[in-house]
């Protein structure tokens, strides 16, 4: 069955950077986009990075464009969340999301903590 998998959170610093890993299992990954979402304490839900299914187009929320890079690899089936100058708003449940034949697939998601 469809699954993803997160990993790599973790504490950090202000200012810190953390790499987050997503695998994918039971479905061509490379024939689906990407995206991951955090949810923060008290808060809603939210989108923070998406990519396409070839990697050509990305796409992110102002709070954490030029911070955060969405990628996935050339041949393995695994996405990735890059975050730099990560700030204590950043704190959060980080998961990576999937969407095929029209139902989202979730991971359990990973915690990052942002705090001196």
């Amino acid at each position: 069955q469809v699954q993803v998998v997160e990993s790599g959170g973790g504490l950090v610093q202000p200012g810190g950077s953390l790499r987050l890993s997503c695998a994918g299992t039971g479905f061509t990954f490379s024939n689906y986009a990407m995206s991951w979402y955090r949810q923060g304490p008290g808060k809603e839900r939210e989108l923070v990075a998406a990519i396409t299914s070839t990697g050509i187009t990305t796409n992110y929320p102002d709070s954490v464009k030029g911070r955060f890079t969405i990628s996935r690899h050339r041949d393995k089936p695994m996405a990735y969340l890059t975050m730099n100058s990560l700030k204590p708003e950043d704190t959060a449940v980080y998961y990576c999301k999937v969407r095929v034949l029209s139902r989202d697939f979730w991971g359990q998601g990973t915690q990052v903590t942002v705090s001196s």
